[in-house]
């Protein structure tokens, strides 16, 4: 092989440097870490959304328990730890001790909602019990962990995402990302053709193994995935110890620039797009006599057509930029998510238009996977995008219930789900095309420079 072919063959992250068998350990062990993690968010949601139905939670309770919450815990944890660990500097890299801590907190929350039932009826000897009933004794134990799991896993997310923006070159970002897709993929094809069915009967094991697989998984690539050296932190940084002063500096950073904030808004608004018809739509089968394992399928067949463009539309993003593709898949989104309101009567309508709203917002995620990376700065990586998160934690927090409670007051019509997801496409497409103006006078795709807050 000539030098020139060789030099081809080297990929550089910061001061990593990849042959091609480096970097595709790399991908395998980061990829690995990722069906993991997909594994358990692909699940755990899911599992807990019918669990705490059983137990008579309305759909406003069960969006403050399974959505509203964990958004909440992530304004508290994500601004705390990416900040930290942007300006950490250790013998083990400024995200990995970070993750490697994170990673019991998962286990012992998963282990917690495994048990909630039998710690539950413990409760129920206490005063406490007594006055709560048994239903809401196991409600409380559930909720309990589940904070403690999102706590866990929100701060992970934060790091891992960190970690593959510092380890990946970039120019590899978005077919690094097609594949990460593909893993998430596969983890919910798993789970929803062989695994939804026993949602219900068996969420005490499917708990257990999941908590077990995450330990392990995620300890082992703590220890095999190695960061690179980072710019020395300057004295006036170092000099900011205090908690108020990282606030202040933290908050003058993130939200003092125009162009950032209208990146947050978009985002925010993408976010929240797909949610009405996420958290819902499993109550809408239901409601048109879908049997939960029909539902189950279908999820499975629209993340099978995903897996398969999973690839290419990492390639695109990395071809045309993926604010641009962002920006065209959110319309096609809008247009679809409105006529399915109108189409579905039964349940062969009903899995047509679902599988459709999965393959569009999974080739929206897809395509703006690796947008964050594109756009902030590399250097504070971590706590721009936490801030972003804020943002969409915040909405969050609002829009789930705020959407659950209309949906009660409307008799449960969950037809409704597909028209407010439409009108939040349409916002975000606005604000997609707004950003897109302010983004070309930093240097546009082809020579785009993060500017400085």
């Amino acid at each position: 092989m000539s030098e020139a072919a060789a030099e081809r063959r080297r990929w550089s992250a910061g001061t990593l440097t990849y042959t091609l068998g480096g970097i595709l350990l790399l991908f395998f062990l980061l990829l690995a870490g990722d069906f993991i993690w997909s594994m358990r968010e692909r699940s755990t949601t899911m599992i807990s959304l019918l669990l705490i139905k059983e137990l008579g939670a309305s759909d406003f309770l069960n969006s403050l328990i399974i959505y509203a919450l964990p958004c909440a815990v992530s304004v508290v944890v994500c601004p705390l730890i990416s900040y930290r660990s942007d300006r950490h500097r250790g013998r083990f890299g400024r995200r990995i001790p970070y993750l490697f801590l994170t990673t019991p907190i998962v286990f012992a929350g998963l282990m917690g909602m495994a048990f909630c039932v039998p710690l539950g009826e413990l409760l129920l000897g206490t005063a406490l019990g007594e006055w709560l009933g048994p239903d809401r004794a196991t409600l409380l134990v559930f909720g309990a962990f589940w904070t403690l799991f999102e706590f866990g896993a929100q701060a992970g997310n934060v790091l891992f995402t960190a970690l593959i923006n510092d380890v990946v070159p970039r120019k590899l970002l978005g077919r690094f990302y097609g594949m990460f897709r593909i893993m998430s993929l596969l983890a919910g094809i798993i789970f929803n053709y062989k695994l939804l069915g026993y949602a219900k009967s068996h969420y005490s094991l499917l708990f257990m193994t999941l908590g077990i697989a995450y330990a392990v998984g995620f300890t082992l690539m703590c220890f095999l995935v190695k960061e690179g050296e980072y710019p020395p932190v300057s004295e006036a940084e170092l000099r900011k110890k205090g908690p108020f002063a990282a606030m202040v500096e933290y908050c003058r950073e993130c939200f003092s620039s125009r162009y950032y904030l209208l990146v947050f808004v978009m985002i925010m608004l993408a976010g929240i797009t797909f949610a009405p018809v996420n958290s819902f739509c499993v109550f809408f089968s239901e409601k048109l006599n879908v049997p939960l394992d029909n539902f189950g399928k279908y999820t499975a067949w629209s993340f099978i057509i995903n897996f398969a463009l999973s690839y290419p539309l990492g390639m695109l993003a990395d071809r045309f930029h993926p604010l641009r593709c962002c920006i065209a898949a959110m319309a096609l989104y809008a247009v679809t998510a409105l006529a399915s309101a109108f189409f579905i009567t039964n349940e062969a309508t009903f899995a047509v238009a679902f599988i459709l709203h999965c393959v569009l917002s999974g080739a929206y995620f897809t395509l703006s996977a690796s947008l964050p990376m594109r756009l902030f700065p590399q250097e504070r990586f971590a706590q721009f995008n936490s801030a972003s998160w804020i943002i969409l934690s915040l909405a969050s927090v609002v829009v789930p219930p705020a959407v659950a409670k209309f949906l009660d007051l409307s008799g449960h019509e969950y037809r409704w789900i597909y028209p407010i997801g439409s009108g939040l496409a349409v916002l975000t497409v606005i604000a997609g095309i707004a950003c897109y103006r302010r983004f070309l006078t930093y240097g546009g795709p082809a020579g785009y420079l993060a500017p400085e807050a």
